[in-house]
C-alpha cells in the first residue's frame, strides 16, 4: 500500500477529518514506523484549540496532531543505526537534531533545534505511520517486556512526570513530596515518586482524582478545592507534622496549582513545574519572591525528558517497578479522535485515552 488514514487538523477548532494520504517518504537519517498505539493528550486538545500562541506557536495547517506514539520500525533510512525494520520502540514527542550544545551535553529535550511530530508532515501519531527525523536518536528501542501501549503512554505524559520526579526535584526515598494536579501527568508523578521511595501527597479538587492517587501509594491526599494556595500550604502542614515538603510537583500550571506546589514547601524545598500555562494566564504568574528568598525555595522547569535518562526509566519498568499502561483507561480508533476531543473541556477523560485502532 502507498496510502494510509490519517486524523487531520484543517483548521483551529474546526472538525477533525480522517483522510487517506501518501505514507511519508524518508530520508537517509529517518526511520518509517507503523504506529500501533498513540496518545490523545490534553496537550492535542490546546493545539487544536489555538493556545499557546504568546510563546509562538502556530501550528501548519493542514497537520495531524499526536505525539505519544509507540510502533514497530518498518524501515530505516542509509544513515540510520541502532535500528532495524521490526524494532520496537517509543518515539519522544521532542525531536532532537543530536548536534547542537544542549544535545551534545545530554538535554535532547531542550534541543536549540527541535521539532515537534505535530510540525512535521508525516510525523504526527494520529496515522498508521510516522516518520521520525534523526531516528538513530529519536526513536528509543523498548525492552521485550515493556509493552507498545506502554511505548504510547511514554511518549509524553509518563516520561514527562519521570524527569520532573527524578531529575528536576530530585526526589529520593523517604522524602516527603507534594503533587498537585492529578491528571494524566499529576498521577504518573504520583506513582514514579512512591516507586521511588518517597512519601507522597496528592492534591486535586476531584475526588475520583485522590482516590486514584491512593490506590496508586499516596499516604494522604488533600481536596483544594475553594482553598486559595496559602491555605492548601497549611493543609499540608497540618498533614505533614506542622512542616513543609521536601519537593513539590506542579502538574498543571496554572497560578493557582503552581502556587499551592511552592506554599507547600518546607524551607530549603523543591519545586519542578511541568504544566504550561492556559488563555488565562498566558505564561506569567506573580510569584511570592519574598517568600521564596527568605525560605530558598528553588524552582525548576521541567520539559519532556532527553533520551538518555530513558534506559534508566526502562529499566523500572522492564523489573516491574512501574506500569505505565495501568494509566491507560481506554483503546480507541481513529474514528473516535473527535469525540475524544470533545470531552476534554469536561475533564471526564480520567487516564491514558490511547488509539490502537487505525484501519
Amino acid at each position: 500500500m502507498s496510502t494510509m488514514r490519517t486524523v487531520r487538523v484543517e483548521a483551529l477548532r474546526e472538525p477533525l477529518k480522517i483522510c487517506r494520504v501518501n505514507i511519508p517518504e524518508i530520508g537517509d537519517d529517518e526511520a518509517l514506523v507503523r504506529v500501533t498505539a498513540s496518545g490523545i493528550c490534553r496537550t492535542d486538545w490546546h493545539l487544536w484549540n489555538g493556545d499557546w500562541a504568546w510563546l509562538g506557536l502556530k501550528l501548519p495547517m493542514p497537520t495531524t496532531l499526536g505525539h505519544e506514539i509507540g510502533g514497530v520500525v518498518e524501515k530505516v533510512g542509509s544513515r540510520v543505526k541502532g535500528l532495524t525494520a521490526g524494532t520496537r520502540v517509543s518515539v519522544p514527542f521532542n525531536f532532537a537534531c543530536g548536534c547542537c550544545p544542549q544535545c551534545r551535553k545530554g538535554s535532547q529535550n531542550i534541543c536549540d533545534d527541535a521539532s515537534w511530530p505535530f510540525m512535521l508532515e508525516g510525523s504526527g501519531g494520529w496515522s498508521e505511520y510516522v516518520r521520525v527525523p534523526n531516528a538513530s536518536l529519536n526513536c528509543v528501542p523498548l525492552p521485550e517486556s515493556v509493552t507498545e501501549l506502554d511505548a504510547a503512554a511514554l511518549g509524553c505524559r509518563y516520561m514527562t512526570a519521570y524527569r520532573a520526579v527524578a531529575s528536576r526535584a530530585t526526589v529520593k526515598g523517604g522524602e516527603k513530596v507534594a503533587i498537585v494536579g492529578l491528571g494524566g501527568v499529576g498521577l504518573a508523578a504520583v506513582e514514579i515518586a512512591v516507586a521511588l521511595g518517597a512519601q507522597v501527597i496528592g492534591i486535586d479538587t476531584r475526588e475520583a482524582q485522590l482516590k486514584a492517587a491512593a490506590k496508586l501509594g499516596a499516604v494522604a491526599t488533600l481536596n483544594s478545592s475553594g482553598l486559595t494556595p496559602e491555605q492548601a500550604g497549611e493543609k499540608v502542614r497540618a498533614l505533614n507534622n506542622g512542616t513543609g515538603v521536601s519537593a513539590s510537583i506542579d502538574a498543571v500550571g496554572v497560578s493557582n496549582a503552581t502556587l499551592t506546589a511552592l506554599e507547600s514547601l518546607m524551607k530549603g524545598g523543591r519545586m519542578a513545574t511541568v504544566g504550561l500555562s492556559s488563555e488565562e494566564d498566558k505564561g506569567l504568574l506573580t510569584i511570592p519572591i519574598d517568600k521564596l528568598v527568605f525560605s530558598e525555595w528553588s524552582i525548576a522547569g521541567s520539559l519532556g525528558n532527553p533520551q538518555p535518562e530513558y534506559a534508566k526509566l526502562l529499566s523500572m519498568i522492564d523489573a516491574g517497578r512501574l506500569n505505565p499502561s495501568q494509566h491507560v483507561t481506554e483503546q480507541v480508533s481513529l474514528e473516535d479522535v473527535q469525540s475524544v476531543m470533545d470531552r476534554m473541556p469536561k475533564f471526564d477523560t480520567n487516564g491514558y485515552v490511547i488509539i490502537t485502532k487505525f484501519d
